[in-house]
């Protein structure tokens, strides 16, 4: 079992509870989750694992009074993040040294904060505390933002749903954070790989292209002497090039995966939600087509698309979707957050329904095209995500998690 989870189980997980849990999730990150002041003040961030703010500030304020708990479990393992809003009928308290999350006046269940990996007490070579050069995102993998700002900002071209500069300017100087070089990811990997991590992306700002692949390339070849790995387990996520041979080079620099985000799909919303991606990267068409090739170099299921699902009408998003997993490439329409900085802020998302909709049938369109629960967590830059849920109930269980779901397992 994954030694990140193991601690926390108390209950055999059951497929009505992970549906349940699925629903729950999109509720609270719908309407966001507050958190008692006394519980803001007590909790001992020595022992778990805090919000870093390395790419996007993803609740529903700016919130720098104090820190924020990143994510807890409930008795099953099952993880929820905390998207935080003060305002919200959804709320974390605490009673004699525990912690329960409530919605409204009801006591919904005990709840368990995550705990933090071994490697965030750790610092690099030149001093810089890992915890901000790589972030535990689920599973057993670990993101590294690379810049936690975007270049499209001085040209006016920013995605309109996308808070990156704006959390750089609220969080970069109180968290300490900043462009990271190819030696400090490295010693990242290795800290968090010695301690049973499989799994990393290299994500970040928009760049040109050519530092783009330049950077990555030295990414590669510091982690693979690291590590002493050739198959680092690395995926890359990058623009797309106006050159499509671009993306060859991450492949023979030994990245396994790659991704390239649409965002919308609608040609239309592109031009307007995304201006800097549709003039700077070849438009819409060229997305796609540096997609397609992504899946002829890197093979099916080794391609990942986001989508940031509730700007454009469902059923331009459900055409993207179903388009891209027919060709091999994984999707995952994440639910819109109006994001605090952002030019879409205080806008409205839809409901946590319209979300629930979605998400199953973008899952059933990927099991429909051979997507394994392997190669989502292969590609995708986050583990213990609903998806993940999702594949274990249907009894398609990561190795490290069999173990856990032996119930399931039977069933399957």
């Amino acid at each position: 079992m994954n030694a990140i989870v193991e601690g926390f189980v108390r209950e055999q997980p059951t497929r009505e509870r992970i549906f349940s849990n699925v629903e729950l999730e999109q509720q609270m990150f719908n309407a966001g989750i507050a958190v008692a002041r006394n519980v803001l003040k007590e909790l001992d961030y020595g022992n778990y694992l805090e919000q870093v703010h390395a790419l996007f500030n993803m609740n529903h304020n700016v919130h720098t009074a104090t820190k924020l708990p990143d994510s807890f479990r409930d008795a099953t393992g099952y993880s929820f993040r905390v998207c935080y809003d003060p305002r919200s009928r959804f709320r974390i308290e605490s009673e004699n040294g525990r912690y329960y999350l409530h919605e409204g006046e009801q006591l919904l269940f005990e709840i368990f904060f995550q705990q933090k990996p071994k490697w965030y007490e750790l610092e690099t070579s030149d001093g810089i505390p890992l915890k901000r050069i790589a972030q535990y995102v689920g599973g057993n993998k670990i993101s590294i933002t690379y810049s936690n700002e975007c270049s499209l900002q001085d040209k006016g071209l920013d995605c309109l749903f996308c808070n990156i500069n704006a959390t750089k300017a609220a969080y970069g100087d109180l968290e300490g954070l900043g462009i990271k070089t190819p030696r400090q990811i490295a010693e990242a990997v290795k800290a968090a790989y010695d301690e049973g991590f499989l799994r990393f992306t290299v994500t970040g700002g928009f760049i040109p292209e050519r530092r783009e692949v330049d950077y990555y390339i030295d990414v590669a070849e510091a982690v693979q002497e690291a590590c002493g790995l050739a198959n680092f387990r690395g995926a890359a996520c990058i623009g797309a090039p106006i050159e499509l041979d671009v993306i060859d080079k991450y492949k023979e620099a030994g990245y396994e995966c790659i991704a390239t985000n649409m965002e919308v799909w609608d040609v239309n919303y592109f031009k307007t939600i995304c201006p800097g991606k549709d003039l700077i990267c070849g438009g819409r068409d060229n997305w796609v087509r540096a997609l397609l090739y992504e899946v002829e170099v890197f093979g099916r299921g080794h391609v990942r698309s986001t989508f940031v699902a509730g700007i454009e009408p469902k059923s331009k998003t459900l055409e993207g979707l179903q388009f891209l997993a027919e060709a091999g490439v994984v999707c995952v329409p994440n639910q819109w957050n109006p994001n605090p900085g952002s030019e879409l802020e205080g806008h409205r998302a839809p409901s946590a329904e319209w979300y629930h909709d979605l998400l199953l049938k973008n899952y059933a369109l990927m099991r429909k095209n051979g997507l394994t629960h392997e190669d989502y967590f292969r590609s995708t830059n986050g583990g213990d995500t609903i998806y993940d849920y999702l594949y274990n109930a249907d009894g398609d269980l990561l190795p490290w998690e069999r173990p856990l779901y032996t119930e399931l397992k039977a069933a399957a």
